[in-house]
């Protein structure tokens, strides 16, 4: 029975994913086991002197940023900034953006005390381990994230950190050996991991701490952690393909560009910009919505394109065509999800609590520093005006461009992004967000037709969020699945089939959406065929009825084909505070009240962290619910 659902399980996976990347997974896996892996990527470590100190010294490399022209303007008054840079100083660092933990060494895993094998090569290093825990926690100090801290309290104080950072970063080559423990596990963590070293090594460029023989160990070091990016790269290509292999494409476009020294730097920069303007293309669809349907993730990928524009046209050789367009329209998509009060979005979709280059003060959950540098780049005017989310567009794109034009097409009240499956209405101050849509790549988490309403900046019905990646099954399928979102379960089914980890099956091929205004009120409808492992033909229909002007919104879930003696549940995911300020009621098609069950639920805020909750259930032996939700 065994090797039958697991050749079952082959069998979907091939259908869904292609049959390339199965036999990649195979392939990759005897390389594995075989020792092959050992061989390719050798636990030898370069030494060498690439480039003298004083031709580094006069090489002007064209960078994000220029030191001598920087126009960020200094405040000294940043005490939230002095106090994380006082912790570091402490030992303690943060993780996700918001937990801190005091940490000496770089493989300790600070949740479960669990440390890797520093010497185990890195092909060996089992990174789901329920006895080592999340391996984010340990991936996430040796991204060195951190660095952005001590530069920006270098340069807004005065105070001069480059000792402290070239420490840190030296104590890292030794305690990590080339190709060998858990560190150098994943290519995108070392393509972070250099993308952020570069950085702090441009600022620190003409620092008088930087020697001969603290440059040869640093080049050394990123010259042998971009080797094994471009050697592994296949694997991000076919077996992940998603925001880990625009990631490792800017990081090799990147050194590439700043490193000429390498041998190898010609074809790395050639390489990576190839790679990275494909996929961008591939990615991101026309209507600006991402393949991982993760507002996070998104985010992630306009870091990335911000800085390989910006990086591109420095060097005269600008993106193609496509990228900017991508871009445009990414900017577009996200802006019109964004609430104005606090610049915050849906936590929709897997969120990892990633945040590659955190150059203000803004929360982790405001995204208009990340918009705001791209749009720059691009020359388009947001309507953010000042605050203090444009340090990050100084230090990574110059200057504000003074010749920005507003984003075209202006935010509408009513958007519909029909590719990705997205329906927004932006009406009085509320946002009232619906996905409704097909899977033409892995999908992470059964939520088609999940609602989320905004009010005043205030998300009143949420996504449950993610927590964790590594965690126990019920909390896994929990946060993944359809359980956690504004939609409709059928007993305690998904609307596909959760199998091993990040693997789903019957995924959701049929689904459609449409919207507009009839009269006083705006209309969403939505459909999808899903719950296949459960029966055939079953069909969610959703009709969202949003009153102009005023917090009120009627929602009408029918799901047909629902087989006999199973019920529809409708969930809910509120605000601490929703029942005190709004009314919720439901009834079935005959006018009868369906009377409200308030359960255990759980909200993941930020990656690592969960609390429990109220998750509201309307539940009933029919086909059809009717909701209306209003303000007292």
């Amino acid at each position: 029975m065994k090797a039958v659902r697991y050749l079952t399980l082959l069998w979907y996976v091939g259908r869904q994913m292609g049959w390339r990347y199965v036999l990649f997974r195979m392939g990759y896996w005897l390389q594995t086991k075989t020792g092959l892996l050992k061989l390719r990527f050798p636990k030898r470590a370069t030494n060498h002197s690439f480039i003298s100190i004083w031709e580094w010294r006069d090489h002007k490399p064209r960078f994000l940023f220029d030191t001598h022209k920087l126009n960020v303007r200094r405040n000294e008054s940043l005490d939230s900034l002095e106090w994380r840079v006082l912790q570091i100083r402490a030992g303690r660092f943060r993780y996700f953006s918001s937990q801190w933990f005091e940490m000496a060494d770089w493989h300790t895993n600070p949740i479960t005390g669990y440390r890797y094998d520093v010497n185990e090569h890195w092909s060996q290093v089992n990174d789901f381990s329920v006895k080592a825990g999340d391996i984010k926690y340990v991936w996430e100090k040796s991204r060195f994230t951190f660095l952005y801290d001590l530069i920006r309290y270098d340069y807004h104080f005065w105070e001069d950190q480059s000792e402290m950072v070239f420490e840190l970063m030296t104590d890292w080559i030794d305690k990590n050996p080339v190709n060998c423990g858990p560190n150098w596990k994943c290519s995108q963590e070392i393509a972070l991991r250099v993308l952020n070293w570069t950085f702090a090594l441009h600022y620190y460029r003409l620092s008088g701490t930087l020697n001969q023989a603290l440059l040869d160990k640093i080049l050394c070091s990123i010259y042998d952690q971009m080797r094994h990016v471009a050697g592994n790269i296949r694997f991000s290509e076919i077996a992940v393909r998603n925001n880990h292999i625009l990631t490792e494409a800017l990081g090799l476009f990147a050194t590439g560009t700043i490193f000429p020294c390498f041998p190898t730097s010609g074809r790395w920069k050639k390489q990576g910009k190839h790679l990275f303007e494909r996929e961008i293309v591939s990615q991101i669809t026309s209507d600006g919505t991402y393949l991982q349907f993760s507002m996070n993730y998104h985010r992630l990928v306009v870091q990335l394109m911000t800085c390989g524009i910006r990086l591109a046209k420095l060097q005269h050789s600008p993106m193609c065509e496509g990228v900017y367009t991508r871009a445009r329209a990414s900017l577009t998509f996200l802006r019109t999800c964004q609430n104005d009060e606090n610049g915050h979005l849906p936590n929709y979709g897997n969120n990892d609590g990633a945040l590659f280059f955190p150059l203000t003060e803004c929360s982790f959950r405001d995204f208009r520093p990340q918009l705001a540098a791209l749009a720059n780049v691009l020359g388009v005017d947001l309507g953010y005006q000042t605050g203090d989310w444009t340090e990050e567009l100084l230090w990574l794109t110059g200057d504000r461009n003074a010749d920005a034009s507003t984003l075209e097409p202006t935010i509408k009240p009513l958007s519909v992004f029909e590719k990705g499956g997205y329906h927004v209405i932006r009406d009085s101050n509320t946002i009232t967000f619906l996905r409704c849509g097909k899977y033409y790549s892995r999908p992470f988490q059964a939520d088609n037709n999940h609602l989320d309403i905004w009010i005043d900046g205030r998300n009143i019905l949420r996504d449950a969020g993610t927590w964790l990646y590594n965690a126990d099954d019920e909390s896994m399928r929990y946060f993944s699945g359809t359980s956690a979102h504004n939609t409709v379960m059928i007993d305690d089914f998904d609307q596909m089939q959760k199998q091993h980890r990040f693997i789903w099956t019957h995924w959701i091929k049929n689904a459609k959406g449409a919207a507009g205004i009839s009269g006083d009120e705006f209309w969403i409808e939505a459909e999808f065929e899903g719950f296949r492992h459960v029966g055939k033909g079953i069909v969610h229909k959703r009709r969202v009825v949003k009153k102009v002007g005023q917090p009120h919104w009627t929602i009408e879930d029918r799901v047909l084909n629902v087989p006999r003696g199973m019920r529809i549940r409708q969930l809910w995911h509120p605000d601490k505070a929703f029942l005190r300020d709004f009314q919720i009621s439901a009834v079935d098609e005959c006018g009868e009240e369906i009377p409200m069950t308030v359960k255990k639920g759980w909200y993941s805020k930020v990656y690592g962290e969960k609390v429990e909750c109220n998750a509201l259930v309307f539940e009933t032996a029919e086909c059809y619910v009717q909701t209306v939700i209003k303000a007292y």
